[in-house]
């Protein structure tokens, strides 16, 4: 049976129709890089509800639905699961809206827009403890760390490292991790950031604060126990969205002040808070160009591509900045046929 009609016989289970009556309004409301699907559902009462289809071959709706529980008991907002049919793979989620942060994110909006997203990521990272989630061990790390050579450099460049430049990128990538493994470990969203952050409530002006609801969280499933940096990283190097370092820092300098006063084990010196902060963002930023290529060569996504460039610009005033990475910056420069280029070092 095709995957809409499932769907739509689903739906006349929940909301039974009268003979001849039309079939309750529903249009697709999102996508994202996996193979769920989700659409907004018009009830008659005037109000709308979402659906996620998350193919039980490919996706497991389970854990969304564990972690959206986990997530409300720390006081975050997320969508509450209102149906389910885990064996068909259909969940009846209530509406965040559909207004994404970065809709409305611009040089006004962003503070109170990232003080709420401060407050949600610190409520949910106060409530971590271990045993709970899988740990974002060295292993996991490792594995996103390799879709970079093997996917962006190999498949989208077309290009074949020596094996000098692999080990150089080996290097490299073990000093990551030995910085991410030994930061404090919290509660990790994974893809805390401007598209998965709804605004709830009308945006905020100089007069006017934001809801206490704010903001909304989805494309939480994947949750883990990890590094502590991981989300602010996440938040304000953002794949989607970039702002200048001086103002990026005073956006971080926020957060680390709110997680100490909320007790959390930020290091006490922000400058060594910054460089885990840096690392850790290197981990995620190799991470993702290899996600978006694979989205590209692998699925056909090419709404990824333009992305690129914003993520590796982040990945390469990382790289120039640390002694210890110099290796991966003249590696870019090299894959690039750029001159290489040189930072201020730490």
């Amino acid at each position: 049976m095709p995957r809409t009609r499932q769907l739509r016989d689903w739906l006349d289970q929940l909301f039974p129709r009268q003979p001849g009556e039309a079939p309750l309004p529903c249009a697709p409301a999102s996508s994202d890089a996996s193979f769920r699907r989700y659409f907004r559902l018009d009830l008659p009462d005037g109000t709308t509800r979402i659906i996620m289809d998350a193919p039980p071959e490919y996706e497991d709706c389970r854990p969304f639905i564990r972690i959206a529980s986990l997530f409300h008991e720390a006081g975050v907002h997320v969508p509450e699961v209102l149906a389910a049919d885990l064996e068909q793979g259909f969940l009846l989620l209530s509406d965040l809206g559909r207004t994404t942060y970065l809709d409305v994110l611009d040089a006004r909006t962003a503070p109170a827009l990232y003080r709420d997203a401060n407050a949600a990521l610190i409520a949910l990272q106060c409530a971590s403890r271990p045993g709970v989630l899988p740990v974002y061990d060295r292993a996991l790390l490792q594995r996103e760390l390799d879709l970079f050579p093997d996917w962006y450099i190999a498949r989208h460049l077309g290009l074949t490292l020596d094996a000098s430049q692999m080990a150089d990128l080996r290097a490299v990538f073990a000093a990551l991790l030995d910085n991410n493994l030994a930061q404090p470990q919290v509660f990790v969203h994974r893809d805390y950031h401007s598209r998965n952050l709804m605004l709830i409530g009308e945006a905020p002006t100089p007069a006017h604060s934001l809801t206490t609801a704010n903001p909304g969280v989805l494309d939480f499933q994947d949750v883990v126990y990890g590094p502590i940096t991981y989300d602010p990283v996440s938040l304000y190097r953002d794949a989607y969205i970039a702002w200048e370092e001086a103002q990026e820092l005073d956006f971080v300098i926020r957060y680390w002040e709110a997680a100490r006063a909320a007790g959390l084990p930020v290091r006490a010196d922000f400058d060594a808070f910054y460089r885990d902060y840096e690392w850790m963002g290197a981990q995620r930023q190799l991470k993702v160009l290899g996600i978006f290529a694979r989205l590209y060569h692998r699925d056909g996504k090419d709404g990824y591509l333009k992305d690129m460039p914003r993520v590796m610009a982040y990945l390469r005033r990382t790289a120039r900045r640390y002694a210890e990475l110099r290796p991966l910056a003249r590696l870019l420069d090299r894959l690039e046929n750029r001159p290489h280029e040189t930072g201020l070092t730490f």
